[in-house]
């Protein structure tokens, strides 16, 4: 075996062999923190939202000066967007998944409880805000006409306020009830009167980006109608072919009933444009995270490239006499490649214990999860890989060295 001489030639050039293997360690330590925090990015856009996100676009008209607006003008204005060729159906709301603004609400299980269970966003609506989401029940049913009650009112009302039911996610549902179905359970949410859960959906996600990764999907539909003091929202689930043909006609046609109305041109998209500008630091931090790793490694292995083709010249007559006493050109490629998957080696059990110490500063200061111990082999195996391919080149040289030619350089 080549391990005695390695190690020997490896402390006689400790400060080279020593600068390589802290380079390595600093790569995969780097790397496998790096490939956690994309994997995050990427689940964390490919989580459900439970909407049907490119059958929708949302308008948003502003409330300055609306004071004095009636129902009648919301139920004109959706009477007219549904005779919008392409509209398959409209809804009034207060919010929508990817929006930036959020309103919640504490869910208690009993009435005088001081600690809320976990506090979930709002839904609030016109009748047919479930079917235009595109959200799918998995059980109990949606919320019935009779059951909605004016925002207005209920404000007034204050605590006697009641709402008689709610429909919830299964991951709210879970999480109040991990012993059996929720439905035609009791839940305190608006005020210490019971509300009663008619019915569970699948996936909905809740607006803004406030609350942690476990709370994503705390979302509930109450049937209150969308407050208009704030200005009028309205979802509409259209032909995905003709949604930017769909939403300038929508416009248009609201402005008709309305000239004097503000329309919010940055809230006024296609709920797949929110989706896009709601995940773009995620994609922004995903790809920088990439070109940092593609650029350290690239690095790692020129260091390694550049150690190994400076030991290879220095060892030219070294490696003419093992040629000269019968060393196959095999033997002297498997020598270089045996020392750098030892220099690597080393660099890679530093590079662990520095993965979890700078994945540990990441939790503290970033409450970035632990890093799971599958990241630490896949890091291995890829800086492994990457320093056996970047000694190839070196490794082949000295492999072809002539012993004669080896032997007169001195």
């Amino acid at each position: 075996m080549d391990f005695v001489p390695i190690m020997s030639t490896l402390k006689r050039h400790k400060t080279a062999a020593a600068l390589i293997a802290l380079e390595i360690a600093l790569s995969c330590a780097i790397v496998a923190n790096a490939v956690f925090v994309i994997r995050e990015r990427l689940d964390r856009m490919s989580q459900p939202s439970g909407i049907v996100v490119t059958e929708l676009i949302q308008i948003e008209l502003e409330g300055i000066g609306r004071a004095g607006s009636e129902p009648s003008t919301r139920d004109e204005d959706m009477a007219a967007l549904r005779a919008i060729p392409g509209v398959r159906s409209v809804a009034a709301t207060n919010q929508v998944p990817y929006g930036m603004s959020s309103w919640n609400t504490s869910v208690n299980l009993e009435p005088d409880q001081m600690q809320p269970i976990l506090n979930g966003a709002s839904f609030y609506g016109s009748e047919d805000l479930l079917e235009t989401l595109g959200l799918r029940l998995v059980s109990g049913r949606g919320l019935e006409p009779d059951e909605y009650q004016q925002y207005e009112a209920l404000v007034e009302r204050g605590a006697e306020g009641a709402v008689p039911s709610v429909v919830i996610t299964a991951s709210m549902a879970g999480r109040l009830f991990p012993d059996g179905d929720a439905v035609g359970r009791t839940v305190y949410v608006w005020s210490d009167q019971p509300t009663r859960i008619v019915g569970v959906v699948e996936h909905l996600q809740r607006p803004g980006d406030y609350f942690g990764p476990s709370d994503r999907e705390y979302s509930m539909l109450l049937p209150v109608t969308a407050p208009m003091e704030y200005g009028d929202r309205y979802v509409l689930r259209v032909d995905p072919e003709r949604r930017e043909e769909i939403l300038a006609g929508a416009v248009d046609a609201l402005l008709e009933i309305e000239p004097d109305r503000i329309v919010s041109e940055e809230s006024t998209t296609t709920i797949e444009q929110l989706r896009e500008e709601f995940f773009q630091q995620d994609r922004a931090m995903a790809w920088l995270l990439v070109a940092v790793c593609v650029a350290l490694l690239a690095v790692t292995a020129a260091g390694i490239v550049g150690l190994a083709s400076f030991w290879v010249q220095q060892r030219s007559r070294q490696i003419g006499v093992r040629r000269a006493v019968g060393a196959t050109r095999g033997q002297i490629l498997r020598y270089f490649q045996t020392e750098n998957f030892l220099l690597a080696t080393i660099g890679i059990v530093l590079g662990m214990a520095l993965a979890y110490a700078i994945n540990a500063l990441l939790m503290e200061r970033y409450e970035l999860a632990r890093l799971p111990w599958q990241f630490l082999p896949i890091g291995a195996v890829t800086v492994w890989l990457l320093g056996q391919l970047a000694v190839l080149g070196p490794a082949l040289r000295a492999s072809a060295v002539p012993p004669a030619v080896a032997t007169r350089s001195v």
